[in-house]
């Protein structure tokens, strides 16, 4: 019956000799004012619902069952919601408080507020960049552990590789966060989880469009319930753990107790405790391991790609380990990871609500309406970035900057991810290790499909083949840059990721 509402989405994807467009969806085609068909359609997936007039620097509106949504995807607007009239736009949209609050309580990622504002403090505090280099050995030492244990897997087998990179991820964080080793059954459990709790959870809440102010709870139905219980816990044991003095001492989680002894008044219990840690291990594992795989598929689809990057891996490292140093000179690297976050950004929405009522742009918005900031949009609007549907790294190198508030892959203003510099450096030095050993390729008939439930991953995962890469030493690879190497070869002026 409903299967009319929810037609198929065509993927696309175009790759030639210097030119990659990624998967994306095909622009929806539906007559206009079929909202039901529409709001059917987004909560299939929200990344099918948009026209190709929603890829241009504007602000519109609809009417859905009786709520103003108002869709923002102009750089200037963008910095006046979520910086210059911050306070009115604080709050998260119902859909994401409802579909995150049974999983994370009041963290930080959804609460608002005095709880927000003093959460974010100290969550701040804990993953600042300055931290950054004291647990960098984690991320090089875990990440070569994952090379060793690729290392005794066959040439030439298939692997998933979503799995793979959240297993990668939830060690890190894990190791990161509480000190310890969270060890295979427990990553496994921790990832399945969390992958279970996306396939579940309803993010488009139809209470609030009903009328509803702050929308419905989720129905918790049984699966639900044993995901969040499965995860809850691995944390909570934990959390008794460091609180019962049996944890690191260099631990994210050591940090966040010995605040809460310091100042009682934070209220850090084990339950808000473990809410900040399951915040912070959603937000360090699910959203670098999506990034991490979207990479290497951007990778096995674009090798002119894959080879400046491995040129510049054995110039800058030989054949020893990439590590937190090398970061400066890994500008390939660094630039795939920027490129990867612009075309398949892990959060690829932002809602909010106003407090107030307000004017966006000439709309008059009622308090209580749904803001929509949709990076996946933003970042793949023609005004703001030349073929923005095309992998091009060199658009992050050589000094070159998007314009502000055109990208935002970690969102902006006050509530910008506060481990954003943690997730990058992670994410290029996971992708550097491994890329220095080993390639994964793709069959060129694998259609791959994003979808968007609470973060942007592969629909169907991302089997590809492990293919083992010769040891190379530091005095095979030549000291020219990939941009020299290039010099005087033949083409396309503009498509070659090389060129000037």
């Amino acid at each position: 019956m409903l299967a009319r509402f929810m037609p198929q989405v065509e993927i696309v994807e175009r790759i030639s000799d210097h030119v990659l467009e990624p998967a994306h969806a095909a622009y929806y085609s539906a007559p206009p004012g079929q909202y039901l068909r529409l709001f059917m359609q987004a909560r299939k997936d929200f990344l099918s619902i948009w026209r190709r007039g929603d890829y241009r620097e504007r602000v519109s509106q609809i009417q859905l069952l009786g709520r103003q949504v108002v869709l923002v995807n102009s750089p200037d607007v963008i910095r006046d919601i979520l910086v210059k009239r911050r306070d009115n736009y604080e709050r998260k949209s119902p859909q994401m408080r409802r579909a995150l609050e049974y999983l994370l309580g009041d963290g930080l990622f959804i609460s608002d507020g005095p709880t927000w504002r003093q959460r974010r403090a100290l969550v701040s505090d804990i993953v600042h960049k300055d931290r950054v280099p004291a647990f960098s050995p984690i991320i090089e030492q875990t990440a070569l552990e994952m090379a060793h244990r690729w290392q005794r897997i066959p040439d030439r087998t298939t692997i998933d590789v979503l799995p793979e990179m959240a297993a990668l991820t939830a060690e890190i964080i894990s190791r990161s966060v509480f000190g310890r080793e969270l060890g295979d059954a427990s990553t496994t459990e921790v990832s399945d989880s969390f992958t279970q709790y996306q396939s579940l959870v309803d993010s488009t809440n139809p209470g609030y469009f009903l009328g509803f102010d702050e929308g419905l709870p989720m129905v918790r139905t049984p699966a639900l319930k044993r995901a969040v219980r499965r995860l809850h816990r691995v944390v909570d044991r934990i959390v008794e753990d460091h609180l019962a003095g049996r944890g690191s001492h260099n631990s994210m989680m050591e940090l966040l107790i010995r605040r809460q002894k310091r100042n009682p008044e934070l209220g850090l219990d084990a339950v808000a405790l473990r809410n900040e840690a399951a915040t912070i291990f959603m937000a360090g594992h699910e959203t670098t391991a999506a990034t991490l795989t979207w990479a290497w598929y951007l990778l096995a689809r674009a090798p002119w790609v894959e080879r400046a990057v491995h040129d510049e891996i054995a110039r800058v490292c030989g054949d020893r380990a990439p590590t937190l140093e090398d970061l400066p000179n890994l500008h390939w690297c660094q630039a795939v990871i920027d490129e990867t976050l612009r075309l398949y950004p892990p959060v690829p929405i932002l809602a909010r609500q106003n407090r107030e009522a307000d004017e966006i742009g000439d709309i008059r918005v009622p308090r209580g309406s749904l803001i929509l900031i949709v990076p996946w949009l933003l970042h793949r609007t023609e005004s703001l970035f030349e073929a923005p549907h095309e992998f091009r790294p060199e658009r992050f190198m050589d000094g070159r900057k998007p314009a502000p508030y055109s990208y935002i892959p970690f969102a902006s203003g006050p509530r910008v991810c506060p481990g954003q510099h943690f997730g990058l450096t992670e994410a290029v030095l996971c992708l550097a290790i491994l890329a220095q050993r080993f390639r994964l390729v793709l069959p060129p008939e694998q259609k791959v499909v994003p979808q968007c439930r609470l973060t942007l991953r592969p629909r169907d995962g991302l089997p590809a083949t492990l293919v083992h890469r010769p040891p190379v030493h530091a005095s095979a690879a030549s000291g020219a840059t990939p941009r020299e190497k290039t010099q005087g070869m033949d083409v396309p002026a503009g498509s070659c990721p090389f060129s000037a």
